[in-house]
């Protein structure tokens, strides 16, 4: 939800603007994070301008707690939000009153005390090892240039758990002669991944039959452009591309249920802890800050459970 101009006060709408030219150039966060903090921000001003607050010093608890209600309930005119949505937003808020309180515009920090909507934790949706494999098989249409291409990009997505944009925004470069990968997470960070022989295969064929002929078609652009996977014009290939690719592999393979990216990062990450990896090592490869966001998977599973009790229980058979 966008506010129009109009709704919010001018100052609450400047105090917004310095906000986020602050995560944008002190802090160093994605344009697609920035904007998500634009929309719950111009939200929340709208709400307090509408509630006759004109500035942030004005802001108590009590504001805060009654804007977490409408956006759940939608109250305001805007799309109801999750418990989940609810809590990023409410995020956003905290976030903004703390740095109003460090530049001094206000003396205290309404925002500190209010707790987020309890959420439902939910197990990722991960693939099966088989479906995983029907759905690489089916990524590439062809032993042409896209196909390769095709099959290098969700091998390597696959193989990395890397996130789509990492993925899509990998240099030649950062594929390394010893069987790794430099992935760039959030706010830049670098980390190194192995990369498997399925995926190097991959990519080796790639490089080698699929990328220069991609390169030639993009009028010679490709040739300039250190990107690793190319579109049809030489440029480098977009998430929702990649995007594309996936669920055309996916209809492919005749998989009915959705299937994302993301999907793929979730199936790498639950057959590593299945087949007994330790949760640090998947935390450092999944390029999580808190090993908290990583112990979701280790989560077990109804299905996991009856399976060891049919297996052990004297009496479940």
């Amino acid at each position: 939800m966008s506010a129009p101009a109009d709704l919010l006060h001018p100052a609450l709408a400047t105090a917004v603007r310095d906000y986020l030219a602050h995560l944008r150039v002190e802090r160093g966060l994605s344009t697609n994070t920035v904007a998500a903090y634009r929309r719950d921000l111009e939200r929340y001003a709208t709400f307090l301008s509408a509630a006759g607050r004109t500035g942030l010093d004005q802001v108590d608890e009590r504001d805060v707690a009654a804007y977490l209600t409408t956006v759940r309930e939608g109250s305001d005119g805007g799309r109801p939000l999750s418990a989940s949505s609810a809590a990023r937003s409410l995020a956003a808020v905290r976030g903004w009153h703390r740095f109003a309180l460090a530049e001094g515009w206000t003396g205290h920090d309404p925002a500190a005390e209010v707790s987020a909507p309890t959420q439902t934790r939910r197990l990722p949706h991960a693939l099966s090892i088989d479906d995983v494999a029907r759905l690489l098989a089916a990524a590439s249409a062809g032993d042409t240039p896209a196909g390769l291409r095709d099959r290098a990009l969700l091998e390597l997505l696959y193989s990395t758990g890397g996130r789509i944009s990492e993925v899509v925004g990998l240099d030649v470069d950062d594929v390394g002669s010893d069987a790794v990968v430099r992935l760039f997470g959030k706010g830049g960070k670098e980390r190194v991944v192995p990369v498997g022989s399925y995926a190097r295969d991959a990519v080796d064929a790639y490089l080698v039959r699929g990328r220069p002929a991609l390169a030639s078609a993009g009028a010679g652009r490709g040739r300039s452009t250190p990107a690793l996977f190319l579109n049809s014009r030489g440029d480098r290939l977009s998430r929702q591309s990649a995007w594309a690719v996936l669920q055309g592999a996916a209809d492919r393979a005749g998989l009915t249920e959705h299937v994302s990216p993301h999907t793929l990062r979730h199936s790498f990450a639950t057959h590593l802890l299945a087949g007994g990896a330790d949760v640090r090592v998947v935390q450092e490869l999944l390029g999580h800050a808190s090993v908290t966001t990583t112990q979701i998977y280790t989560m077990v599973t109804p299905e996991a459970l009856r399976e060891v009790y049919a297996a052990t229980h004297p009496r479940a058979l």
